[in-house]
């Protein structure tokens, strides 16, 4: 086992920004070993800073510990520490000369899956660790279920505790054929399972002495090299509006542009576009880039867009290409995680937050809550109580241009809001989840809208 590192080095802007981004995800069951996998991962690819270690070392040995416990490092909270569980998403970041990651260590409690939803809605990668002496349980079904459902393209299986198990490659081939059949039923598209041993090293950063039967690559090897499939630059084009920049100064007296980030796709100079939900359309005559005029841009940059013709926009509204426009509507049926502690009841009065728009809104309907160790669905629920996951249909009071969450991650989300005290409800994504269960047929009417 590693006990000590040499001082980071930095790696200079240029290899910054000649790697490219992962974001990723953690999850797993209490005690097998998640933040001490994460601990170990930064440890031995030198991602931990002089001073972090020192301080992970006085406490490892104040608790008679011959080791630093690397689960510290990310145990960031004096309750996780204290409990020895992760309870709140923890971010970090990193880098090695082959790419850039940000870490999202999310709790393994099944109390706190709204919280594993949040770490893992803006992932390309999940990492659900098993212990190798227990096998696939139910939270590991769970974990996979919620990566199914958020989409996330890639899931790493890490069979930890190696050790314990003798290193036998019958006790991890037994766990990765279970695994891989209950994810791939439910749509993940791409899994690979690795055997490791978070608390020796094996197979995190250096390939294992132990198992010489696994032939595969290393967690850090495999993050550093699987392919971003989404390339976000070659979805559908959104650029939600964030503010209208009108600065009518003698130098800039018609200067009329609207700003926000990118949320996916490209944009040129002389593109037809359509303004969203009002439908009204120009063409780019310009495009301003960290205040300078670029020809394209693409996401996730954030630029000023000026356009052929002085039409109304604000903010809220979403540019999008008039050849690839979403349709607008009132009406959203979609899959939500719950995320407040007080319940979402049919009748709820809510506030959506769409990309940069916020609008008033009604819960018309819960069709059904999943239940996630067994992919079954309860039908008309009539509430959400947190950490439940469901079907939801939702009234608005303007209409909405919104993706599909499996066309966009990004404008096929939304969150619902209390409109009393500016509380997070629910996290949504449009359309239909993962491909089982079939979703339940709604016999209600539907009379009793508001609006």
């Amino acid at each position: 086992m590693t006990s000590t590192t040499e001082p980071t080095e930095p790696l200079s802007v240029e290899q910054l920004s000649a790697t490219t981004l992962l974001r990723f995800a953690t999850a797993g069951s209490v005690d097998d070993g998640k933040s001490t996998l994460v601990g170990r991962l930064l440890h031995d690819s030198k991602s931990v800073l002089t001073d972090q270690l020192e301080a992970v070392e006085r406490v490892s040995a104040s608790r008679g510990q011959d080791a630093p416990d690397l689960a510290l490092l990310t145990d960031g909270l004096r309750a996780e520490r204290e409990q020895g569980i992760t309870i709140d998403v923890a971010y970090r970041y990193f880098a090695t000369a082959r790419r850039r990651f940000i870490l999202a260590d999310t709790p393994g409690h099944v109390q706190y899956t709204r919280n594993m939803v949040t770490g893992a809605s803006t992932a390309d990668l999940a990492v659900v660790l098993v212990d190798a002496r227990n096998g696939v349980i139910e939270q590991t079904r769970r974990h996979a279920a919620v990566a199914a459902l958020l989409r996330v393209p890639h899931v790493v299986l890490a069979v930890n505790k190696m050790d314990l198990v003798e290193y036998k490659e019958s006790v991890f081939a037994a766990i990765a054929e279970e695994f891989t059949a209950y994810a791939s039923e439910l749509g993940v598209p791409e899994i690979t399972a690795i055997p490791i041993s978070a608390l020796a090293g094996d197979n995190v950063v250096e390939a294992s002495a132990n198992m010489d039967w696994y032939g595969g690559p290393t967690v850090l090897e495999h993050l550093e090299t699987v392919p971003v499939s989404h390339d976000l630059a070659h979805c559908h084009a959104r650029l939600p509006v964030q503010y209208v920049i009108r600065p009518q100064t003698a130098e800039h007296p018609d200067y009329r542009g609207y700003a926000g980030q990118i949320a996916a796709g490209t944009f040129r100079v002389g593109e037809q576009i359509t303004v969203l939900p009002s439908g009204r359309s120009t063409k780019i005559s310009g495009i301003d880039l960290l205040g300078k005029p670029v020809d394209v841009a693409w996401t996730t940059q954030s630029v000023t867009v000026l356009l052929e013709d002085d039409i109304d926009i604000s903010r809220g509204d979403l540019i999008v290409p008039s050849k690839d426009a979403p349709p607008t509507t009132q009406d959203i049926e979609a899959t939500v995680c719950h995320v407040a502690d007080q319940p979402l009841t049919v009748g709820h009065r809510v506030l959506l937050k769409h990309g940069t728009r916020t609008v008033k809104a009604i819960v018309k309907d819960i069709p059904s809550r999943l239940t996630l160790d067994d992919l079954s669905l309860h039908p008309h629920p009539g509430q959400l109580v947190a950490n439940d996951i469901g079907r939801v249909k939702i009234r608005t009071a303007e209409p909405l241009p919104v993706d599909s969450y499996a066309d966009s991650r990004r404008t096929g989300s939304f969150i619902l809001i209390d409109p009393n005290d500016g509380t997070t409800l629910t996290a949504g994504m449009v359309g239909e989840s993962f491909a089982a269960p079939e979703p339940v047929k709604d016999d209600g009417d539907d009379d009793g809208w508001d609006f």
